[in-house]
C-alpha cells in the first residue's frame, strides 16, 4: 500500500452538507484536513428542495452560524426568497426558511472551501478503510492511492450502494448522473457494521416555459426579510416567488391504475422511507379520503428555468409521470426536464456511535449525516460540524464536544439517534425537542457561541458583538422589571387603544409587558430607555419577560434533566447481574451502553423501576469497586 506524502489531520469523505461543515469546522480548529468528494462540481449539492431551513431545521441552521458554521452565511448569499415560518405562534416554533439558488449555493460553499487554510480539496472515490488494532490510519481511493490520517468522518449521504429507481427500471447511482460508493459499503460491513436501507426521493423538474402560472396563487418572499446568519448585515439578491396549487380526484384515480408501475409499490424498493415526506404514491395511499393534495412550484435559480415541483415525487415511469404531471391544472403542457425518482442506499445504525458520533467499533471513525440515517440539508450539516468539532478534539486531545437536550436542537438530534437510533428517516421536528421555548431561532448565538469562541471557531469581534446584545437584553430588562407605570389619562388611553384594560394603581411595566395585546412599543411609548435599543434587544427583552413564567418553568425542568445525566453509569457495569431487569431491557442496554442514569431512561421500553434497579446497581457497583482499592 502507498501512501500519499502528506498526512492529515483529518480527512472527511463526502462534500456535501455534511462534509462541508466537518471539514470547515476541522480546519478553523486548526487542523490539516483532507476534503476526499466523488464530484467537486457537486460540492454542497441540492439534490431534491432548493431550500434551507422551515420548522425545527431553522433552528439547527441557526445553531450550525453560532458555532461558527456556513450553512447560514452560503443560504443568505445565494437566498432568492424568505420566509419565517409560524409568526402566528409563538416563538419556540417561529423558524426561517429561504429558498435558493441552488448553483449559486455549490458556487458560494465551494469558493469558501477553496479559500480556507489547513484544507485540501481532491477529487476521487474512497473505496475502502485503513484500520489498525482496531484504529482509523486513513483510507484508500478507487486509484489505489491510501491516504493517512489520524481520524476520519465519512459524510456518504446515499451515494452507499445507491440505487435509482424509476417504474420498474433501477440503477446503481448515488443520485441520479452520479456514480455509487459500492466497494466502501462492503468495506463498512466488513469491519463488522449493522447496515440498514432507507429509501428517498425526489420529484420532477418542470420547464418553466411550459407552465401556465395563471392557475397557481403567488407566494411572495417576506417584505421585510430578517438575514439567516447572525452575522450577514445586507441582502443584495432578487426575490422571486413560488407558486402553490393542487391536485385533483382525477389525477389521484390515475396513480391508483397506476400504482403497480411505481418502484415502490411494485416490489422494486425495500429500504425504509420517511413517514413525514411522503412520495405522491404514498400520500394517495395513505390518505384516500383526502381529494388534493398540495403542490409548490419553486425556481432552482434565477439563471436557469427549472422549476421544482415539491408534492409531486414519486417513482413511476417516465412515460406516466407525464401524464401525471399533465393532469393538474395549469401543467397540462408542462415539460418534464428532469424526472422524479426514488433512491436507495445503505445506513449505519447510529447506536453504534458514541455521543460524539465516532464509532464504537473502530476509533477515530465518525460518520455524519445520512448515513446516520437522517434526512435533510439541515440536519446532515449539524451532524457535520458536530462531528467535525469532535474530530479536531480527539487529534487535540482536547475535551470531547457535546451539547445536551438542554442546551441545542442538534443535541436533542444527536441523543435521539444514539440512544433511540432510527428505523426510517429521521427528521428534526419542534415536538422532538422538550425544552423548545429555551431552544429558539432567536437565541442560538446567546446559547452556543461562547462555546464556539472557545473552540476557535469564530472571532473576538463575533463574541464582543454576542456578549453586547446579552449584556444589554439584561440591562433593559432589569430596568423595565424596576419601572413602575402610574396611572393617568395619557397611559390609559394608550392601553385602551391597544384593546387592553386601563390601570387604576401603579403597575410594573413589566407585567403590562406581559399582556397579550402588548409588545415592546409600549416600553417605547410609556417609558423609553434613555438609549436607543435596537430591534434585536427589543425583540429579546419581550420574549424574555412575556415568556417568563412558561421559561423558568422550563428551567426547572432542565435542572431536573441534569441531575440525571450527572448519575454516570461505569462502562464496565454488569447489566447481568442486576435481577429484575427484564430481558428486553438488558439486551438494549447492552447494545446502547448508555453513559449516565438520564440517558437510559430514554431509552425505548425503559420503566422506572428498571431505571431503580439500574442505580441500586450503580451504587453496589461503585462500593464494591471502592472496597476493592483499599
Amino acid at each position: 500500500m502507498k501512501f500519499y506524502k502528506k498526512k492529515y489531520d483529518i480527512i472527511v469523505v463526502g462534500a456535501g452538507h455534511a462534509g462541508c461543515e466537518a471539514a470547515l469546522a476541522a480546519a478553523k480548529m486548526g487542523c490539516s484536513v483532507l476534503l476526499m468528494t466523488i464530484d467537486l462540481d457537486k460540492i454542497a449539492a441540492m439534490p431534491c428542495s432548493p431550500s434551507i431551513g422551515g420548522t425545527a431545521k431553522g433552528q439547527l441552521v441557526k445553531e450550525i452560524d453560532a458555532l461558527g458554521g456556513y450553512m447560514a452565511k452560503v443560504s443568505d448569499a445565494s437566498a432568492i426568497q424568505y420566509h419565517t415560518l409560524n409568526t402566528r405562534k409563538g416563538p419556540a416554533v417561529q423558524a426561517t426558511r429561504t429558498q435558493n439558488d441552488k448553483q449559486k449555493y455549490h458556487q458560494v460553499m465551494k469558493g469558501i472551501l477553496e479559500n480556507t487554510g489547513n484544507l485540501d480539496i481532491k477529487q476521487s472515490m474512497v473505496e475502502d478503510l485503513v484500520v489498525e488494532n482496531g484504529k482509523v490510519r486513513g483510507m484508500v481511493e478507487r486509484t489505489g492511492m491510501a491516504f493517512e490520517a489520524d481520524a476520519l468522518i465519512l459524510a456518504t449521504g446515499t451515494f452507499l450502494k445507491g440505487v435509482v429507481h424509476i417504474g420498474d427500471r433501477a440503477f446503481d447511482a448515488g443520485r441520479a448522473g452520479e456514480f455509487a460508493s459500492i466497494a466502501l459499503a462492503g468495506s463498512l460491513e466488513k469491519h463488522g457494521f449493522s447496515i440498514g436501507r432507507m429509501k428517498t426521493g425526489t420529484p420532477p423538474r418542470l420547464h418553466k416555459a411550459s407552465i401556465d402560472f395563471s392557475h397557481f396563487t403567488p407566494q411572495e418572499s417576506d417584505p421585510c426579510h430578517t438575514p439567516f446568519s447572525f452575522s450577514t448585515e445586507t441582502i443584495s439578491s432578487r426575490m422571486v416567488p413560488s407558486y402553490i396549487g393542487h391536485t385533483n380526484p382525477d389525477l389521484h384515480q390515475f396513480v391508483r391504475k397506476n400504482l403497480c408501475y411505481s418502484a415502490l409499490y411494485g416490489g422494486h424498493i425495500h429500504g425504509r422511507s420517511a413517514r413525514y415526506c411522503p412520495s405522491f404514491e404514498d400520500k394517495i395511499v395513505k390518505f384516500p379520503e383526502r381529494e388534493s393534495h398540495q403542490i409548490i412550484l419553486e425556481h432552482e435559480g434565477l439563471t436557469t428555468l427549472e422549476i421544482y415541483a415539491s408534492g409531486l415525487g414519486n417513482s413511476l415511469p417516465w412515460e406516466i409521470q407525464v401524464e401525471l404531471v399533465r393532469m393538474v391544472k395549469g401543467l397540462e403542457n408542462a415539460e418534464i426536464i428532469r424526472p422524479a425518482y426514488a433512491i436507495e442506499y445503505d445506513y449505519l445504525s447510529p447506536q453504534q456511535l458514541h455521543f460524539t458520533l465516532e464509532t464504537k467499533l473502530i476509533k477515530g471513525l465518525f460518520l455524519a449525516g445520512q448515513i446516520n440515517g437522517t434526512s435533510g440539508y439541515e440536519e446532515a450539516a449539524a451532524q457535520g460540524i458536530w462531528a467535525g468539532i469532535n474530530a479536531a478534539c480527539l487529534v487535540q486531545k482536547r475535551q470531547p464536544f457535546i451539547l445536551d437536550r438542554s442546551e441545542a436542537y442538534m443535541g436533542v438530534m444527536v441523543d435521539d439517534l444514539v440512544t433511540k437510533g432510527t428505523q426510517e428517516p429521521y427528521r428534526m421536528f419542534t415536538s422532538r425537542a422538550e425544552y423548545r421555548l429555551i431552544l429558539r431561532e432567536d437565541n442560538a448565538d446567546l446559547r452556543l457561541m461562547e462555546k464556539a469562541y472557545a473552540l476557535g471557531l469564530v472571532d473576538n469581534l463575533t463574541i464582543k458583538r454576542t456578549r453586547e446584545i446579552k449584556d444589554s437584553t439584561s440591562s433593559e430588562i432589569m430596568r423595565i422589571k424596576n419601572c413602575v407605570i402610574k396611572p393617568s389619562e395619557d397611559v390609559n388611553a394608550w392601553l385602551q387603544s391597544a384593546g387592553t384594560p386601563p390601570i387604576t394603581t401603579g403597575v410594573k411595566l413589566d407585567q403590562l409587558l406581559k399582556r397579550a395585546q402588548l409588545n415592546y412599543s409600549t416600553v417605547d411609548h410609556l417609558n423609553p430607555s434613555p438609549e436607543p435599543v435596537e430591534s434585536r434587544i427589543k425583540a429579546q427583552v419581550e420574549i424574555e419577560i412575556k415568556y417568563e413564567g412558561y421559561i423558568s418553568r422550563q428551567q426547572n425542568e432542565i435542572k431536573k434533566f441534569k441531575d440525571m445525566e450527572k448519575i454516570k453509569i461505569p462502562e464496565n457495569i454488569d447489566y447481568s447481574s442486576m435481577h429484575g431487569l427484564s430481558n428486553e431491557i438488558r439486551e438494549k442496554l447492552l447494545k446502547i451502553m448508555p453513559e449516565s442514569l438520564g440517558q437510559a431512561s430514554r431509552i425505548d421500553g425503559m420503566t422506572p423501576s428498571a431505571l431503580s434497579i439500574i442505580m441500586i446497581g450503580i451504587t453496589a457497583f461503585k462500593k464494591t469497586n471502592a472496597l476493592s482499592r483499599r
